[in-house]
């Protein structure tokens, strides 16, 4: 339904913050009219005398001929000492001008920020005699050096939720479970993503405040919910949860920092999920009093029980994140039976379990230090460039020879990258990928290239399996390539998740129970168990709330947990509703 109450963010730019200047390059790469720098030179000093920061330099079909644009961001240099300067073709090399120009002014609008951030923290690590390696997480996956996030922040936009995709991927192939579906809930949001065979699904047209970002980036699907989530009813008397959050200051109204407003914290509190006998992070003591207090206005006005007010906060909350699990798995032409879901993040095991019963997800996994797997996850990437070049030919009148010659330029760029930063080519490794359509569509796919004989026929196959998965239908109209793309990566050091050592001898567990609400009377007792108090191997049958300093995962009856070689939960799943989710609020 059309929005009418819709506000357009707001622009970056007005249009008197735009220059133009005398210059054309043409689509096949020739340079019809080189810069004229008089003109240049007078618009540098037109800029440096009106105070500006930053300046977004975006030239026609640059893409393909970026003299004029490096003219141009040199002799801005030179005029304005001190300006920061970003150029297109720095950034993408594919057609697209409102896409390049988009991408191009946001790096622009966040560099002089994120290089007096990152300069600052620089001498801070500098200072306290940090002799490590200094990385960012990039929205694609991988990890940027510092160098480079100063020079390419646009980058850093999406990058938040990556670290945890990135550690799922190792995961994966720890544990054997190559396809997952990963949900990370921290305390304002949850992130959703995909491994497929190992690997992250990267997306090529994601957008920031309504502006596309024309570089890669993770696919990952965010919604706002998470353990500060507020709960509320709105203008017809409903209950809602989120997005709006508490965020952690003051927070949920158990944590007693002032808080009021109801969370899905609090709620989870309530019915006995969490308890005031484990502190999280091993010094919060929550406050039940506080948190029930805060649900009880909704509960009234409900007719409720602040228990049952509180189970409906929560069955709210997993049907969101179900929402957010069916847009990138049956959205995308994925089965979610056909996945494990990976929960992690402070709040994704209350309800892992729940969501994955609902959409018939067989198993949960809970890695080790879940609250923190995000943070490991960065740790565990490598530096990683992500090159393309836009080639639009038909796939039938592909010349191999040719498209073999322009990776090898791409290839012959990266190796020159990674070896200023200090990566020897042993340390490199390049993954070749193809991005293409039917003749006359707008929407494409990227596959991997193949190896071997008959490319032509492998690629054709291999689009047609993507896009009948993602579009529910092939034709056979003519095949069109658009792009062709590099992930360049350079191999680091990083930690490896050790299997872990501690196996049961004749010690036995000692398990206490905490009753956990259903609704109207009902209560069912769970058993408590702390996660250091696990061993390799162990298997025990649900009722079962599994806490640690970082999160609690919630296992109901008829479920059966397991824990795996590197400390991993391994979650069995009873297909069957359990009792304290049979019905709705």
């Amino acid at each position: 339904m059309y929005d009418v109450t819709y506000q357009k963010p707001a622009a970056l730019l007005e249009r008197y913050d735009t220059f133009e200047v005398h210059e054309r390059s043409l689509a096949d790469g020739s340079v019809l009219t080189l810069l004229d720098e008089n003109e240049a030179r007078k618009l540098a000093r037109v800029i440096g005398r009106q105070g500006y920061e930053a300046v977004a330099v975006a030239f026609l079909h640059a893409y393909v001929a970026p003299q004029n644009e490096l003219r141009m961001k040199e002799i801005l240099i030179e005029e304005v000492p001190g300006l920061e300067v970003s150029v297109s073709h720095e950034l993408s090399r594919e057609y697209r001008e409102y896409e390049r120009t988009s991408t191009t002014v946001l790096d622009a609008y966040i560099k002089p920020i994120m290089r007096k951030y990152l300069t600052e923290l620089s001498a801070q690590l500098n200072s306290q005699s940090f002799d490590g390696q200094f990385f960012m997480s990039r929205s694609g996956g991988g990890a940027m050096t510092a160098v480079r996030a100063r020079e390419e922040p646009v980058n850093l936009i999406l990058s938040g939720p990556a670290g945890g995709v990135v550690g799922a991927a190792g995961l994966s192939k720890l544990i054997d479970r190559p396809n997952l579906i990963t949900i990370d809930m921290g305390g304002t949001s949850l992130d959703a993503s995909l491994v497929l065979d190992g690997e992250p699904i990267m997306y090529h047209g994601a957008e920031f405040e309504g502006l596309p970002i024309n570089t890669p980036s993770l696919y990952i699907h965010t919604i706002g919910a998470g353990g500060g989530s507020i709960a509320y009813l709105d203008e017809a008397g409903a209950l809602q949860v989120g997005p709006k959050s508490a965020g952690a200051d003051p927070g949920p109204a158990a944590y007693g920092r002032g808080g009021t407003q109801p969370t899905f914290t609090d709620a989870a509190l309530a019915v006995g999920y969490l308890g005031t006998d484990t502190p999280l992070g091993g010094t919060l003591t929550l406050d039940a009093d506080k948190a029930s207090a805060a649900l009880r206005p909704l509960a009234d006005a409900l007719g409720y029980s602040v228990e049952e007010l509180a189970r409906g906060v929560l069955n709210i909350s997993t049907t969101k994140i179900m929402g957010a699990v069916r847009a990138i798995t049956i959205e995308l032409g994925h089965d979610p039976k056909e996945f494990s879901l990976l929960s992690f993040g402070g709040g994704g095991g209350l309800v892992a379990v729940d969501v994955a019963r609902e959409l018939g997800i067989p198993e949960v996994v809970i890695p080790p230090g879940q609250g923190a797997f995000s943070a490991l996850g960065m740790l565990m990437a490598d530096v990683q460039h992500d090159l393309s070049r836009t080639t639009v030919f038909q796939l039938d009148s592909i010349d191999m020879g040719s498209v073999e010659q322009k990776y090898a330029h791409l290839e012959a760029d990266a190796v020159a990258i990674l070896s200023e930063e200090g990566f020897s080519t042993e340390n490199m490794k390049f993954d070749r990928s193809i991005q293409v359509r039917y003749f006359g569509q707008e929407h494409s796919v990227t596959i991997p290239f193949p190896d071997g004989p008959d490319i032509k026929s492998q690629i054709e196959a291999k689009f047609k399996e993507v896009h009948e998965r993602q579009y529910g239908h092939v034709l056979d109209d003519p095949i069109e390539v658009t792009n062709l793309r590099l992930k360049a990566i350079g191999i680091v050091d990083k930690p490896k998740l050790p299997k872990s050592d501690r196996r049961r001898e004749n010690e036995s567990l000692d398990l206490r129970t905490r009753k956990v609400a259903g609704y109207g009377e009902s209560a069912e007792k769970y058993q408590l168990v702390a996660r250091e108090d696990l061993r390799v191997g162990d298997s025990l049958n649900g009722p079962l709330i599994v806490t640690e300093h970082t999160a609690t995962t919630v296992i109901h009856a008829g479920d059966r947990l397991e824990v795996g070689t590197y400390g991993e939960l391994i979650i069995s799943l009873n297909q069957a509703p359990n009792s304290a989710q049979s019905e709705e609020a």
